[in-house]
């Protein structure tokens, strides 16, 4: 079967009297099965709006090819819309319009029935809300909608732009319950996000972007084995004198922190054995290296523009 998505040597330049030359995408290249959930990864400027523009179809590549479904998506070709579902960075709404107007637009450009835009607005939990503007909604219920106007179409790959930027958590791990439903129904989705988290809890791949170039795509928990981290083991203050600390850590380190020891081990099966015999297991926390470990260790600690 054919890739939900194929992009090769992919490269964008911009151009500015003050900025010079930027190349925005700089030779990437990746590959979407379809079904996948598929994140893309990468400190501000890295790229990823641009790249997810062009494989949309938004924008002109310099150079490159992007095939989506097996069919290029530029120039614009409306049978390969109808397939296709776009959640941008920011949403953008018609002024004026409510909630049922909204979608029953989207609706009708992509050729749904009015029962389509009232059950994706029951999806996104917007049933309630039909006859508020868009402008009164909050900005969860913003982004509920517009993922409610992508979907509307019934698309078969979606693409979401950091869908739950600046949403509370609450808010935030709903909207991740509702895009594990959409991949669920087969979908293919495409990600992007800055929440490590949520890339990991989500994405069955993730590429890591930085300076316009893909640096590194696998699963999140792959990434996590590559790397080999320690295990650090937090343990409070005052249950542990120097000479066992100096003990439990041979097969690894221990330093002061915030009145704590942490114990940095490649063996943590054995440290916690020892700290249960000893009984200091008060304060105990247990840190095992996550995605964001692997981000910056790919990417890097610098501040960027």
């Amino acid at each position: 079967m054919e890739a939900a998505i194929e992009v090769a040597d992919l490269r964008k330049t911009y151009r500015g009297r003050r900025t010079g030359e930027v190349r925005a995408v700089d030779g990437v290249s990746f590959r979407v099965e379809r079904g996948e959930f598929f994140g893309i990864l990468g400190p501000n400027g890295a790229g990823k709006t641009t790249t997810l523009e062009i494989v949309e179809g938004l924008r002109r590549p310099d150079s490159g090819d992007v095939r989506l479904l097996g069919r290029s998506p530029w120039p614009h070709s409306p049978e390969l819309t109808r397939r296709l579902g776009v959640q941008l960075q920011a949403s953008a709404f018609f002024e004026f319009l409510t909630v049922a107007e909204q979608i029953g637009t989207f609706a009708e450009l992509y050729g749904a029935t009015k029962a389509r835009a009232a059950e994706m607005l029951d999806l996104v939990g917007l049933s309630e809300h039909v006859h508020m503007r868009c402008e009164k909604l909050s900005g969860g219920q913003q982004q509920r909608l517009s993922i409610a106007c992508a979907l509307v179409g019934d698309p078969e790959l979606v693409f979401l732009d950091e869908p739950t930027a600046a949403l509370d958590p609450q808010a935030r791990r709903n909207l991740w319950d509702l895009m594990r439903a959409i991949n669920d129904e087969g979908r293919t989705v495409v990600l992007t996000t800055h929440y490590m988290e949520e890339a990991e809890a989500l994405c069955d791949r993730v590429a890591i972007m930085d300076a316009g170039r893909i640096k590194a795509v696998d699963s999140p928990a792959e990434f996590v084995r590559k790397l080999d981290a320690p295990t650090r083991v937090t343990v409070a203050a005052g249950q542990l004198d120097d000479a066992r600390i100096a003990e439990l850590a041979i097969d690894g380190t221990a330093a002061a922190a915030d009145g704590a020891v942490v114990f940095e081990t490649r063996d943590p099966r054995k440290l916690l054995t020892a700290l249960a015999s000893d009984g200091a297991l008060e304060g105990l926390a247990v840190r095992t290296a996550n995605l964001e470990d692997v981000f910056l260790h790919v990417t890097g600690r610098e501040w960027r523009g």
